[in-house]
């Protein structure tokens, strides 16, 4: 059968009273019809059966000839049959449709029953680049389907210089409930705290713990006694452990001794936890010291705010604190010998007492050779020991695997040209620039760069190393060859 006679036939099956041969024939109308037959599909827009009418709207989005949709399609948006109303808005963007009266039929279909028909009144609305109703599309911010809420929030975003769009988030900000509320908060940007600032003070007892964590993030920064006392005063009587973790984490990192009785309350929580722990390590070391040791050695706590409590215990440095730290760095559970290592970069970092020194660099490089989950944390907290050279360098002489040399390669001291030891770890790098693994090429090429910058040049008889580096300029890897390019920039400029 011809074309010709195919659109014949489906034309004859469109006035059949059977509405399943009707809308089976308004889709293939859709698929092979041409433009004139365009106001067949538009004249189906009335049918009784609302399986017709979606496919009146199916057939003109497959069409593909706007004018035809003009009229019928914004009718089609506002039918009662939310199928209906799914196809047709989904052709009106399709098709490319403007004006007032497409506007208004997607606006209305903001406040759509249907998810699926919001979704598409907001991808309408957002390619006409206009808000639609602006009381119904702040609303959606408290949708709970998160295509929704996250296209109202883009759709809101972008028409944010509309007077109208800033008048209704910030009327959401102040007086709407829930999520929608919650949402406003976060999307504000940080100048309009201060005239929020009444309402935000008021949103710490909101019923929602959406909007009091919201109002509470953008309490912090306010620098007035007043707000830090509202908070403090709202942490006392919190109830909800997400809002209390971040009321913690806030005021904790304010230095406000306030957080110590509250934080040791919410220290069994399995969600404030971590955060109540952390705070604690910023608080009184006498007050916190013997709840933060429960809480690293009780093994009935939740292993993140035990990892948690053993980066507060390096924060808290107290005379025991490298002891309590070695004595977990091989405990079995990954998030807990995170926290140790973080709590034992810490202490390296505000610097140990001389008879702590030899025994972390033992414990750490020991550590580094055997720990293959936390590889470069433990790298981090061997940065700057220098009492761990030593046993840095056999390992990046003999590491168990590409990653532990890598991250020996990049403890090594390559910036002091006057040192022996340094001179011996640029041949280091210079052996290493041939290895199959990408971090172990990249830190050898950063431990010379480092080393050329310092002063010092390669040592003698090197030529096969300046013919490797231009091989590297080849490298699959984007950053390496970024290193390299560098490298070589500085040896063509400074001493050879």
């Amino acid at each position: 059968m011809g074309e010709d006679h195919q659109i014949a036939f489906l034309l004859r099956e469109s006035a059949q009273p059977d509405p399943e041969r009707r809308a089976a024939a308004l889709k293939g109308l859709g698929r092979i019809g041409r433009a004139e037959h365009a106001r067949v599909l538009a004249g189906a827009a009335d049918d009784p059966d609302p399986a017709v009418r979606a496919a009146a709207a199916q057939g003109l989005a497959r069409l593909g000839v706007p004018e035809a949709g003009e009229e019928a399609l914004p009718l089609l948006m506002g039918d009662a049959d939310r199928g209906v109303r799914r196809r047709a808005s989904v052709a009106a963007t399709r098709l490319g449709l403007g004006g007032p009266a497409v506007s208004r039929a997607f606006a209305r279909l903001l406040a759509d029953p249907d998810h699926h028909v919001r979704i598409n009144a907001l991808d309408g609305l957002s390619a006409l680049g206009v808000p639609g109703d602006v009381t119904a599309l702040a609303a959606l911010l408290g949708d709970p389907d998160p295509a929704v809420w996250g296209r109202a929030r883009t759709l809101l975003h972008r028409c944010g210089e509309d007077p109208a769009v800033r008048a209704e988030v910030m009327r959401t900000a102040r007086q709407g409930t829930g999520a929608a509320r919650a949402r406003a908060l976060e999307g504000l940007p940080e100048r309009c705290t201060e005239r929020l600032l009444d309402s935000l003070l008021t949103a710490l007892h909101d019923p929602s713990p959406a909007v009091r964590i919201q109002a509470a993030r953008r309490l912090f920064p306010v620098e007035q006694q007043q707000v830090q006392d509202k908070l403090a005063a709202a942490l006392r009587t919190e109830e909800h452990p997400e809002v209390a973790a971040g009321l913690l984490r806030g005021l904790g990192g304010l230095g406000d001794d306030r957080v110590t009785g509250p934080a040791v309350r919410w220290l069994r929580d399995p969600v404030a936890g971590p955060s109540a722990a952390r705070a604690l390590g910023s608080a009184d070391p006498g007050t916190a010291a013997p709840h933060l040791r429960t809480a690293l050695t009780d093994k009935t706590f939740s292993p993140h705010t035990r990892a948690a409590a053993a980066a507060a215990v390096g924060t808290a440095g107290r005379w025991d604190a490298v002891w309590l730290l070695l004595s977990l760095l091989d405990d079995p559970d990954d998030v807990i010998r995170a926290g140790v290592l973080d709590g034992l970069e810490t202490l390296v970092e505000n610097g140990l007492r001389p008879w702590e020194r030899h025994p972390v660099a033992w414990a750490l490089t020991g550590h580094l050779a055997t720990d293959d989950r936390h590889t470069w944390r433990t790298r981090n907290a061997l940065d700057g020991l220098t009492q761990a050279l030593p046993d840095v360098r056999r390992l990046a002489d003999n590491a168990p695997s590409g990653e532990v040399l890598a991250a020996a390669l990049s403890l090594l001291d390559g910036d002091d040209p006057s040192d022996e030891h340094a001179r011996h770890d640029v041949r280091r790098f210079l052996l290493r620039l041939d290895d199959p693994h990408e971090p172990v090429r990249y830190e050898a090429v950063f431990g010379l760069e480092r080393w050329t910058e310092a002063g010092g040049s390669l040592p003698p008889g090197s030529e096969m190393a300046r013919c490797r580096l231009a091989a590297l300029t080849e490298d699959a890897s984007p950053r390496l060859r970024q290193a390299v390019a560098r490298l070589r920039g500085l040896l063509d400029t400074g001493p050879t």
